[in-house]
């Protein structure tokens, strides 16, 4: 079992910290009301995120990915436009439609690309967030927690936005194998994110998802006793 990366001799393959409940999110339910906390689910590339996020459905969270949200911005006539003035045709497909892998790989090889992404696009996805939270804490009944996936979430300065944040994190080199394994450059993405122990550090729950499914859903099983409506 790979440990978390404490100074303790034997560890569990999760944790919690002392800030396992952050402030009540801004965007997530009244604090003087009853309703859904609002989790950050966050960690590397290649940790497993979408793996816990799917698991996280499944036991009745409403969930929403920041990969979802951007695969509908590149839809959007004012993203793609400029895009398109600062890539060139060169990122888009056959088709038309942005060609994301295209895109990531020139972002990350010019100088100023991926800041020029993050510039166009956090703000949207920041107000997308925002109306998804507002609508499932509209509904009757609510979920008993919500989860939204966000990459970079400490890298940006979200944390606050949610009501306590977790993390999915795995040892470099698995990884570096699943990142390569779906043919993109671990190591130019990962040296945009911040280092994996300092995540660990700042989540109110973390887990090294190095073994089976089995194991990561056992977590989230864990992370909805702690969070969820009728948890503990």
């Amino acid at each position: 079992m790979m440990p978390l990366p404490t100074a303790t001799p034997r560890r569990p393959r999760w944790s919690t910290s002392p800030r396992a409940t952050l402030p009540r999110a801004s965007t997530g339910p009244d604090p003087a009301a009853p309703g859904p906390l609002c989790l950050g689910l966050t960690g590397g590339i290649g940790s497993g995120k979408s793996e816990a996020l799917r698991a996280f459905a499944a036991r009745g969270a409403a969930v929403l990915s920041s990969d979802d949200v951007v695969h509908r911005l590149y839809e959007d006539p004012e993203v793609i436009g400029a895009v398109r003035a600062r890539f060139g045709d060169a990122v888009f497909a056959p088709g038309g439609g942005v060609d994301r892998r295209a895109l990531g790989d020139t972002a990350f090889a010019h100088e100023g690309g991926l800041a020029f992404l993050e510039e166009l696009l956090h703000p949207r996805i920041g107000r997308a967030r925002e109306a998804w939270v507002a609508d499932q804490c509209a509904h009757v009944p609510a979920p008993p927690l919500l989860v939204c996936e966000v990459p970079l979430l400490f890298e940006a300065d979200l944390a606050d936005r949610f009501d306590a944040v977790v993390v999915v994190t795995a040892s470099d080199d698995v990884r570096r194998r699943r990142v390569e394994d779906r043919g993109q450059d671990f190591a130019g993405r990962s040296s945009h994110q911040m280092p994996e122990a300092d995540k660990v550090a700042r989540a109110g729950m973390a887990f090294v998802n190095d073994g089976s499914i089995a194991e990561l859903e056992a977590w989230v099983d864990a992370v909805m006793a702690r969070y969820a409506s009728g948890g503990g």
